[in-house]
């Protein structure tokens, strides 16, 4: 079966190693296993999240056309994850590569913890919405139904978020 083209937005941070080298490995996995990279925000330095004493992360925001469905776009994102080392020790731990699906087009997908898009913190994190905002600042939020500049603009989050 093959599915349309679908829009999908990704997040990636990294705050061990190398972390601009594996991002742009992941980047690079990402066009090639998942599907074409159309867009890509700058790159944000942003402090650690949820769990504060550990180094701060980059992050990037992408689109990325893909005819996966969003299991299997979920799939290869841990194989990627996971072929660029990522050990997963602690929930909001320090890491080398994470990839998070923001938005899968306009799909609500709920499979318990395993997968929920639109993501379900992402209305609660500047260092999701920043570069989100930077690349699809127009994008409506599938449930808020507010676009993703208007999340932003209401958003209570104080962490730091620098474009470096």
């Amino acid at each position: 079966m093959v599915f349309d083209n679908k829009k999908v937005y990704l997040l990636l941070g990294s705050n061990l190693g190398d972390r601009e080298q594996l991002i742009e490995e992941a980047i690079a996995l990402i066009n090639s296993e998942i599907g074409e990279v159309f867009a890509k925000s700058s790159v944000y330095e942003t402090a650690a999240w949820g769990k504060e004493d550990q180094p701060s992360f980059l992050n990037v925001a992408l689109g990325v056309e893909t005819k996966l469905t969003p299991i299997e776009v979920l799939n290869l994102a841990l194989k990627i994850e996971q072929e660029l080392g990522r050990i997963r020790h602690e929930k909001w731990g320090s890491r080398l590569i994470d990839i998070d699906i923001i938005f899968y087009d306009d799909i609500v997908v709920d499979m318990g913890p395993e997968l929920q898009v639109p993501h379900p913190q992402m209305q609660y994190r500047k260092f999701v919405l920043e570069p989100l905002a930077e690349i699809a600042a127009d994008y409506v939020h599938p449930v808020l139904k507010i676009t993703v500049r208007e999340v932003l603009e209401r958003l209570q989050d104080n962490l730091s978020v620098s474009r470096i």
